[in-house]
């Protein structure tokens, strides 16, 4: 397929729809996690990340929030038109937020309360669970350096979460290994990802995370991992994943870049929501001063793993893809597009409190709103691209487009317009 795919213009067709990031997991811009070899496979951390991972406490993580994602609690909630909701107390009241991740932050309840305090939110609600098996402490000997890495990265999921669903109950969903690329770590969070399912504990599955499926020592070892998705949607729950932080392309599993159009696992399977990143141009008061744009380095692209599905099957017809196209959606991702899962994530939680249920399998619903544009708090990203490390990419423009989605959304509009669809 080449660069550019014009998007498919917006007409009030709605689509019948059938049943993730980046480089080295985490998904989040530039990985610094350093190794002795290059053959070593690691982790790469986005730089929010790596900034939150290098305090010392969690109130001096706190702190550094703000800087890390270069966006304030009030800038996002502004961005994305949620007081309107929060005013009728849609707010997350009795839903429940989850991310799936390696080791957690076991600090995760004082940076958290201290987030808050600094920022006038409600106290969170957050939780620890280690349904994998019990968790190390980054301290403990034998534990991976990346652990506090991860930290850093729980830390802005729970921290995006509580911003736009304030009310909602947080889970930390810790697992005792850690993701790099390909295979490893993923083993574990299918197990999370069950206990999930099995208990109905969640509303929504956000995974910041994400390996090129070419990382994986086989297709079939990839779809191993498939069944697991679609028993959390089978139960009720949305999933959704990051699309990637190495544009059109990722790394492969000896840290050495592709050098051809990849896309990103989880964020490629059929039953996951795929969450690219745009930027936001604000001023001070968080008004946009211009359109949202796409993020350079936001993933994004067409599997070779998953076929066309027909929810996707109009949007085909312009882009002229013969696999799933990711991403689905997007929202802000200046620090990667580990900050813009959660962020969407957080928007469907609101929307199940307003239709009273949890709302599962969301793709085909997303995709009928999308053609009903602003109307239904689709806003069309028409610029930018994610071309990267000498790999082309795909162009924004009207309409579905493979490197945007649908663009991204108001929520006061959005989350009632999904309700009603979803009915």
């Amino acid at each position: 397929m080449s660069a550019g795919f014009g998007k498919i213009p917006r007409t009030r067709r709605v689509f019948v729809l059938s049943a993730c990031v980046a480089t080295a997991v985490s998904l989040s811009g530039t990985g610094t996690s350093a190794t002795a070899s290059p053959a070593v496979k690691h982790h790469a951390f986005s730089a929010a990340a790596s900034l939150l991972a290098g305090a010392k406490t969690p109130e001096e993580r706190a702190a550094l929030t703000d800087r890390a994602l270069a966006a304030t609690v009030n800038k996002l909630q502004v961005a994305y038109n949620t007081k309107p909701l929060f005013d009728q107390g849609i707010d997350g009241t009795g839903t429940v937020l989850a991310t799936v991740v390696s080791y957690g932050d076991k600090n995760i309840k004082a940076y958290i309360d201290s987030y808050s305090r600094s920022h006038g939110l409600p106290a969170a609600d957050v939780q620890i669970l280690e349904p994998a098996g019990k968790v190390p402490a980054c301290s403990d000997p034998g534990t991976p350096d990346d652990c506090s890495g991860w930290g850093g990265e729980t830390d802005l999921d729970v921290a995006m979460f509580h911003t736009l669903a304030p009310k909602a109950k947080i889970l930390v969903v810790a697992t005792p290994t850690s993701e790099t690329q390909g295979m490893d770590g993923f083993p574990d969070m299918m197990k999370a990802i069950d206990y999930l399912a099995d208990h109905h504990s969640a509303t929504v599955i956000s995974m910041s995370l994400g390996t090129p499926e070419d990382d994986f020592d086989s297709s079939a070892q990839l779809h191993t991992l498939d069944a697991h998705f679609k028993k959390a949607t089978d139960a009720g729950i949305t999933v959704t994943a990051s699309s990637g932080d190495d544009g059109s392309t990722g790394t492969k599993k000896d840290n050495t870049p592709w050098g051809k159009k990849v896309v990103s696992f989880p964020a490629a399977n059929s039953f996951v929501t795929a969450v690219g990143g745009t930027v936001l141009h604000q001023n001070s008061n968080g008004t946009r001063t211009s359109p949202d744009t796409v993020w350079p380095r936001s993933g994004g692209g067409v599997s070779h793993e998953y076929g066309a599905p027909a929810w996707q099957s109009e949007v085909d017809k312009t882009t002229h893809a013969i696999g799933r196209s990711l991403p689905d959606i997007s929202l802000l991702g200046t620090s990667g597009t580990s900050q813009s899962s959660p962020l969407f994530a957080a928007v469907v939680a609101l929307a199940s409190q307003k239709a009273g249920k949890s709302l599962g399998f969301i793709n085909p619903a997303l995709y009928a709103l999308g053609s009903g544009g602003t109307a239904k708090g689709i806003v069309d990203v028409t610029s930018g691209s994610n071309g990267y490390n000498g790999v082309p990419g795909y162009s924004a423009a009207t309409g579905f487009d493979i490197v945007s989605g649908w663009g991204t959304v108001d929520a006061a509009k959005f989350v009632p317009a999904l309700v009603q669809q979803i009915g």
